[in-house]
């Protein structure tokens, strides 16, 4: 089984060094021209997967001001989701300890005393929600611009990249040559293997 398997790799390794000789000239594209592709940083943590994220990082490696850019984006990024962990954190207590009082009146055996503590209870909630409708105002705007801002950048990303893709594509010209002769082959295998009795 590893005889057979090592036998089609090398076939079609040989068979794609045939395919790639007619194009001599150094290709020129990021993709190609990038050692990346063999140490790693431009392969997705999926096989060998080229993603739009890598190859524009790869591009923009010797622009200062994209590289710039990028950085404020990510520091920007980093800088709100730090900011609204500690506003949900404060909220999430509240809202749990809301959450646990109105649970906790179930054990309250006086209907009339559970009525009165529910009361006060949502009153209490009431009033903190309308302490901090501006907070969660500004928090939803944050929330919106940050989705803004990832959908503009990551338009601009594959802008930046669909040139370099292309680049690559006609760097290699797909041929149907070689697939004809591995259908030929193959063809003629199955013939024999039909006639075999």
């Amino acid at each position: 089984m590893k005889k057979m398997f090592f036998a089609s790799v090398m076939a079609l390794s040989l068979l794609s060094c045939r395919e790639n000789k007619s194009d001599n000239s150094p290709a020129d594209n990021v993709i190609d021209n990038s050692d990346a592709l063999v140490s790693g940083s431009l392969k997705s943590y999926r096989d060998d997967e080229v993603t739009v994220n890598r190859i524009y990082f790869k591009l923009i490696k010797n622009d200062k001001h994209l590289t710039a850019l990028n950085t404020k984006i990510v520091d920007t990024f980093e800088e709100t989701e730090k900011t609204l962990a500690v506003y949900k954190n404060i909220l999430n207590i509240s809202t749990s300890y809301y959450q646990d009082a109105h649970q906790q009146t179930k054990s309250i055996t006086d209907s009339l005393v559970r009525q009165q503590v529910e009361k006060e209870i949502t009153a209490s909630s009431n009033r903190y929600d309308l302490k901090i409708k501006n907070i969660r105002e500004y928090m939803d705007l944050i929330s919106k611009n940050k989705e803004n801002l990832t959908s503009l950048y990551t338009t601009f990303k594959i802008r930046k990249t669909l040139p370099e893709i292309e680049k690559y594509q006609n760097a290699h010209p797909l041929q149907k040559d070689s697939l004809d002769h591995s259908i030929n082959k193959q063809n003629r295998l199955l013939e024999e293997l039909k006639n075999l009795r």
